[in-house]
Order: C-alpha cells, then structure tokens, then sequence
C-alpha cells in the first residue's frame, strides 16, 4: 500500500513537473518572438524613414530644377523673337522633370 501511494506521488510529481516546465518553455518562446517582432519592425521603420528622407530630399532637388527651369522658360518667352523660339525645348524639359517630380511624390505616398 505504502508503494502505491509513494508511486502515485512520484508520477504526480512528474506531470506536474512535465507541466510546469512546458509553461516556461512556452512563456521563453512568447518573449523570444515578441523580442524578434520588435526588432524587425524597428529595422522596418529606420528603412522607411531613410526611403522617406531620400525621397523627400530628391523631391526638393526636383522642385528647385522646376523653379529654376520656369525662371529660364520665362527670361525665354520674354525674350523670345520670331528668329529665336527655344521655348518647345524648355517646355518639354519642363515636363519631363514635372513627370519625375509626380512619380517621386507617387513613391512618397505609396511610403506613407
């Protein structure tokens, strides 16, 4: 009898451990992934912000082109003569930075 209750102890005092030590094993691998998330997703928000600073820093690149070209297309127009018409090349200058500018600003909104 005394064998029976010792051995009923004995495999109580296992699955409990077996249990207990399952619990922790899972609790270790619940902060293990959200230490993993976190670290992925701060490595994801510095890429952004660096595609973001690089986007924006080629935007204001792109809008001071378009300022200087408007400045030259309006010196042009003003001086223009029926011998002299450059203004078809800074036009289509004119556009082809406004098309780069809206594809960047494309870029920055699909960031955002």
């Amino acid at each position: 009898m005394l064998v029976l209750i010792i051995w009923v102890l004995l495999i109580a005092a296992g699955v409990t451990s077996a249990y207990l030590y399952s619990n922790h094993m899972k609790q270790e691998m619940i902060r293990q992934i959200q230490a993993d998330t976190q670290k992925q997703m701060n490595e994801l928000k510095q890429s952004y912000e660096a595609k973001f600073a690089e986007l924006s820093g080629e935007v204001k690149e792109l809008e001071s082109k378009v300022q200087s070209f408007n400045e030259l297309l309006t010196f042009t127009k003003d001086n223009a003569t029926s011998k002299t018409d450059n203004s078809n090349k800074l036009y289509t200058q004119l556009n082809e930075v406004k098309k780069q500018l809206s594809e960047l600003q494309r870029k920055m909104d699909l960031l955002k």
